[in-house]
């Protein structure tokens, strides 16, 4: 969950009172039908731990750049040399 979670549901303090500009009906209208809505996100951290570690910026590049040729995330190369590991010490294999 991020620290900064609970921000948005926070009311900004002012020091100053905002002074908001007439506009006639007819273009806020035309506003309001011009804003884009956006779908709702799905959480897909929702059950999921953070693995992480400290790595040399070599290290992190050469990850990087091996996720982009394969055409994979970050988080899928690095969910399949986890399987490697277990696998190699002996353990199922868990995946994602």
């Amino acid at each position: 969950m991020s620290r900064f979670a609970n921000l948005a549901d926070k009311p900004k303090a002012s020091s100053k009172p905002q002074a908001r500009l007439a506009v006639p009906d007819n273009e806020e209208a035309v506003a309001a039908s011009m804003s884009i809505s956006t779908p709702p996100r799905t959480n897909s951290r929702a059950g999921r731990k953070a693995i992480a570690g400290y790595f040399s910026p070599e290290m992190s590049l050469a990850m990087h750049v091996c996720a982009r040729k394969h055409g994979l995330s970050l988080q899928e190369l690095m969910a399949e040399a986890f399987d490697d590991v277990l696998r190699k010490y002996g353990q199922s294999p868990v995946g994602e």
